[in-house]
């Protein structure tokens, strides 16, 4: 389900978060579904569970999962999800556009490189 990968600079908890996103986003983890329990997932990737219950909280914050009291935690439905990570998108694409005009980037130059990875 997840690899961890020690070498990685990003803490663990993150990597468990984007890692978690990634199955929501591609659709293996569906609206609906219940992710593991914090204790299975923490047991499975053999790391503390509050490790797994941060990256849960993000998830939460970000609105990728919903939290119900004594049953877990689930996957929210696609539409919340995918609005707020497109927000996040946006955000940085932004900034990363700004830098590439400051750098000498064309409006031509940028245009082909979406067509280009459009067409990947």
């Amino acid at each position: 389900m997840l690899h961890l990968d020690y070498r990685d600079s990003r803490p663990i908890h993150q990597q468990v978060r984007d890692g978690l996103r990634r199955l929501m986003l591609s659709g293996v983890l569906q609206p609906g579904d219940q992710l593991p329990s914090v204790r299975k997932l923490a047991t499975e990737l053999a790391i503390n569970p509050n490790t797994i219950q941060r990256a849960y909280a993000q998830l939460e914050a970000e609105g990728f999962v919903y939290s119900v009291a004594g049953r877990g935690s689930f996957v929210a439905e696609d539409g919340e999800q995918n609005i707020r990570r497109m927000e996040e998108l946006t955000a940085s694409l932004g900034e990363t556009i700004e830098e590439l005009r400051h750098l000498g980037m064309t409006e031509q130059q940028w245009l082909a490189l979406w067509k280009e990875e459009s067409n990947d």
